[in-house]
């Protein structure tokens, strides 16, 4: 079977998977009783297509609408000396809410790149003029106005597909194929029944299918339409983003979902512009729209080209856009309308174990074949022995039907549609627990290949780390000072000489991401990444104004920090004339550039050897103590300056090493020795100083005695066969960059077949996100460019929460594991039984709604139990499946066909001693039988369902009581076949048995416990 699945349903990966592979396995699915729901978590490869068509055609025309756009540029660059003329008339109803222009004008101004429109209004002043709304200090929060500002230009959200309803999911329910044929027996039954016996004796076998069919239907509906509701909550967490703005004159943090026009947003690298807008001011912004033209190539947003659309993401550069146009009206609104989704890739388990219905559909159909000519054929001798061959009564039609009932009845059992199904339950269930558990997981099959992982990559920065960066220590001015918080009450000025101070300050201020804003108690509070927080926090202890000093000097351009550079600068013009330069970033790569440095007397004098090696071991020195560090430096510019230009890149004058103290995070260690219990290889890749690295790795317990630890430089020089004997004993890799990371993923994938396991942050971390089996983005810390990426987002940037997210991977795959196993030893035994008892005794012991109320014990309700098992410490104490585990290991077989064998065995000999065994004499006998086989097979399949919790241990009721939901099933198992013997005899073919009848019947099903126990002491290859 392993074989089979291997060869047949293997093609689908966790993510990334072609269109043939995913088109293969379906044409492969035979015998799928009801397509509707067994494919409702697949992707919809028609709808994807056509979506696809549609995106591309909205693409070419707003391609089409930017070339234009440009051509009107040069024509009014052409004719500037011209004012151009508009008739646009203000609509009553817009002016009456205090507003000079109405949504579609602006609509038509940013999706027409309509510069000339702009012009006519008064460029972004005046647009921001008639909204109602300043440039400086954004919206008045009052709540009348935004309501007012709402009716007028609508909210910025999308149209979204209506939640389907339960019945929605009762009718698909309804449309399983053996059900239907069910359900034409049971009609054909209730008509022959009461023209032969009356009503309501002759109805008791017809009601009774009905019944079953219909609990089938509701217990499958409700399961089904739990499992909607748990993702819609899911894709409600996914769509959660929040941008900065600036309202009443503070900035502040809300929804995208609540930007309205005429809202000052605060955009940088890695944001995704949340609505259609006009650029207010900003420097180097690059945007790239390819998701909305399909252009690659990213475009330069600036006063010239003021337009951004939204959806598309900030791929360069920082600014502050206004809106103009939110929700269906923006162009990234009505692509999606226009699109139909196709819906996630299913994943690898699901594909598999839609090869295990497969089969065992096959299997089922062949027995239900052959069960149901051996009983009619018996039938048919008998009517040609009593030369009654042309003569038909009532009976003979009905014990037809019931044999073909049975037949029907056996398919029904035998495909087991709740296998794929079961996954998704799992899923759903982990999916929300790890909301609880701050891991949000984007795509399904991360879940599932995360149990898998056998290598996690993580970065150092906020998941090693805490990411509360603070100051300690500073080298300037020749001097090394340690500083403590009493000094950064006052006295750190004091430390160096004033014009280096001034020149500190002037870096930290102006050279910065971040910015230092009052809120709205009037106190100070700073704005930024936490490396930009500290800095500006030591710049604030030094007495430093930020407001004065940026008001000193005007920003000429600025080239924002990445991780490829890793550098960030400045150009200012200074109050006196002339062009100065700031540089800060890695402190080798900046300290490199330098030719001066600033003495203790606060001299630029030139950087000799000496100067430097110190200023070196400064910096090792502090890296050592797993601080990270940075260097500061500036440089004056003596000719004309323009924006156009680069920033220089040498001739640096160094004003000093900073050393930022970030904190391992409390319970890393302990999480990186789960991980290495568990099998999995935990490596560090990080932008640091390699010394840095090291020292918090050894802190984390990742670098080890004869772990290597390298820079990235060095890495991207090794040849193939000097990286494949590197990588195994890889632990560290510092001053890396994303391509280095990318690489690294890529050959721990092809090369040493591993499930690899990503975190990233920025924008750049995307392609390594994309490449690695599981990508993991930062919540807090990540752009929305890497979280897209991203297959899972860690809410609280933590590494033990990526352990958390391995546990319940695992948990995910050993729960689906536990059910295939419960679920293929009543397939089997249901089978074989019926099937023998039609070829030996005449007839089946298990009637059509016994049949069906076993089926619904197995599948919905065996799921619900087995599907939904929370993790425990011991997964994570066993090595990885990795990528070529088999799905039903020698384990399960052994216990499937151990249980399986026991309750065959039990069922065959109360068959065929079961009346002299119970002393039953007399009509009711054969119905008694049958009823102490139903009930016998039923417990053995609830204390199988308890076995099944375990597949090696013996001690399986080990937290059961914890388990609300496997405890509620089992219980509500066992109440309703009470109910079922006892009271509904007419119409499920029982008869109510006795208090002696019912602790035998219930004593051999709790036999199987100990049978099962035994059966794990049977030592087997493992696989």
């Amino acid at each position: 079977m392993e074989n089979y699945l291997n060869e047949s349903f293997s093609g689908v990966k966790p993510k990334n998977s072609s269109e043939e592979a995913l088109r293969r396995w379906r044409k492969l699915c035979v015998l799928v009783k009801n397509p509707k729901r067994r494919f409702r978590f697949t992707a919809n490869l028609s709808k994807r297509s056509e979506a696809e068509a549609m995106k591309k055609t909205n693409q070419e025309k707003l391609r089409i609408a930017v070339l234009v756009s440009k051509a009107a540029l040069q024509f009014i660059q052409a004719s500037s000396g011209i004012l151009p003329r508009s008739d646009y008339v203000v609509p009553n109803e817009v002016k009456a809410a205090g507003f000079d222009i109405d949504a579609d004008e602006l609509g038509s101004i940013v999706e027409g790149h309509d510069l000339k429109k702009l012009k006519i209004h008064g460029g972004i002043e005046g647009i921001a003029t008639k909204l109602s709304t300043s440039t400086e200090s954004g919206l008045c929060s009052d709540e009348d106005r935004l309501k007012r500002r709402q009716d007028v230009f609508g909210i910025n959200k999308f149209t979204e597909r209506q939640q389907r309803s339960f019945w929605v999911f009762v009718w698909e329910a309804l449309q399983d194929t053996t059900l239907m044929i069910l359900a034409m027996c049971a009609i054909v039954s209730l008509v022959v029944g009461i023209a032969t016996e009356g009503w309501p004796k002759g109805a008791h076998d017809g009601l009774g299918i009905v019944a079953s069919i219909l609990l089938v239907v509701f217990v499958t509906a409700t399961s089904d339409y739990r499992q909607s509701l748990q993702f819609k909550d899911l894709d409600k967490e996914k769509k959660k983003i929040f941008v900065q703005v600036t309202r009443n004159g503070y900035r502040k943090k809300i929804s995208i979902y609540d930007l309205l026009p005429g809202d000052i947003v605060h955009l940088g690298i890695g944001d995704q512009v949340p609505a259609d807008g006009l650029f207010v001011s900003g420097f180097s912004v690059l945007i790239d729209e390819s998701s909305l033209t399909g252009e690659s190539e990213p475009v330069a947003v600036n006063s010239e080209n003021p337009f951004l659309l939204s959806g598309t993401k900030v791929q360069d550069g920082s600014c502050k856009m206004l809106i103009t146009t939110v929700g269906m009206r923006t162009q990234w609104g009505k692509l999606m309308a226009t699109l139909s989704e196709g819906g996630d890739d299913e994943t690898p388990l699901q594909v598999k174990l839609n090869g295990v219905a497969t089969i065992i559909g096959k299997i089922g159909l062949f027995f239900a074949v052959v069960t149901f000519a051996v009983l009619s054929q018996r039938l048919m001798t008998s009517k040609y022995q009593e030369g009654q061959y042309f003569s038909w009564s009532g009976d003979d039609a009905l014990e037809m039907l019931e044999y073909f009932a049975i037949a029907v009845t056996i398919v029904v059992v035998a495909v087991p549609e709740g296998l794929p199904l079961a996954v998704t339950l799992s899923l759903a269930f982990a999916m929300k627990k790890m909301m609880n558990d701050k891991a949000l997981v984007r795509h399904l099959a991360a879940c599932e290949t995360m149990g898998s992982a056998t290598s996690i990559c993580s970065d150092k920065t906020g998941t090693l780390t805490t990411n509360h960066m603070t100051v300690v220590k500073i080298c300037a001015c020749e001097n090394i000072h340690e500083l403590n918080n009493t000094q950064k009450d006052g006295s750190v000025r004091s430390l160096f000489p004033d014009s280096s101070v001034k020149t500190i300050i002037e870096s930290l201020f102006n050279n910065t991401s971040g910015e230092v804003v009052k809120n709205q108690n009037g106190k100070l509070e700073i704005l930024g990444s936490p490396t930009e927080t500290a800095l500006l926090e030591f710049g604030l202890s030094l007495g430093g104004n930020f407001y004065a000093v940026r008001q000193q000097t005007q920003l000429i351009k600025v080239e924002p920090f990445n991780s490829t550079k890793k550098r960030m600068g400045v150009v200012l013009q200074l109050p006196e004339g002339g062009y100065r330069a700031h540089c800060k970033g890695a402190s080798e790569i900046i300290l490199a550039a330098c030719d001066n440095y600033i003495d203790h007397k606060g001299n630029a004098v030139p950087l000799k050897e000496e100067a430097a090696n110190k200023l070196k071991e400064t910096i090792e020195s502090f890296a050592s103590e797993a601080l990270r560090t940075l260097c500061l430096a500036y440089m004056d510019i003596e000719n004309n300056f323009v924006a156009t230009e680069q920033i220089p890149v040498s001739g640096y004058t160094c004003i000093g090493i900073i050393g930022i103290k970030d904190p391992v995070r409390p319970g890393v260690r302990e999480s990186v020795a789960i991980c290495k219990s568990a099998g999995i290889t935990v490596r560090m890749v990080t932008g640091d100083n390699i010394n840095t690295a090291k020292a918090i790795a050894r802190e984390c317990g990742i670098l080890t005695e004869g772990g290597v630890a390298i820079e990235g430089p060095e890495f991207r020089e090794k040849s193939l066969d000097k990286l494949t004997q590197l990588i195994p004993n890889l632990q560290v890799m510092a001053r890396s960059s994303p391509m280095d990371k990318h690489t690294l993923v890529n050959h721990l994938r092809t090369s040493f077949d591993e499930v690899v396991a990503v975190t990233g942050d920025g924008t750049n971390d995307a392609p390594a996100l994309h490449e690695a089996d599981i990508g993991l983005a930062m919540g807090i810390a990540g752009t929305e460019v890497a979280k897209e990426s991203a297959d899972v987002i860690i809410l609280d940037d933590n590494f033990s929460t990526i352990v958390t997210v391995v546990k319940w991977g695992r948990s995910v795959y050993i729960n689906i594991q536990k059910f295939v196993q419960f679920q293929l030893t009543v397939n089997i035994v249901a089978l074989i039984v019926n099937f023998l008892s039609a070829c030996f005794t005449g007839n089946a012991p298990l009637t059509a709604v016994q049949l069906l109320w076993v089926n619904m014990i197995m599948d919905t309700l065996g799921a619900l139990a087995l599907a939904t098992e929370p993790p425990n410490d011991e997964l994570m104490k066993r090595p990885p499946v990795g990528k070529k585990g088999n799905f039903i290991t020698n384990i399960m077989w052994r216990n499937i066909l151990g249980q399986a064998f026991y309750q065959f065995i039990v069922i065959w000999c109360l068959q065929t001693e079961g009346k002299r065994l119970f002393d039953l004499e007399g009509p009711t006998a054969e119905l008694t039988l049958n009823t102490l086989i139903f009930n016998t097979f039923v417990f053995c399949q609830v204390f199988n369902e308890i076995s099944s919790r375990e597949m090696e241990k013996i001690d399986v009721l080990h937290g059961i009581l914890q388990n609300y939901i496997f405890v509620g099933v089992v219980t509500s198992t066992v109440i309703f076949q009470l109910i079922i013997v006892q009271f509904l005899g007419d119409f499920a073919s029982t008869t109510p048995l006795t208090l002696w009848q019912w602790f035998v019947t219930v004593f051999i099903g709790f036999l199987s416990m100990p049978v099962a126990a035994a059966i794990k002491l049977i030592p087997v290859e493992s696989n």
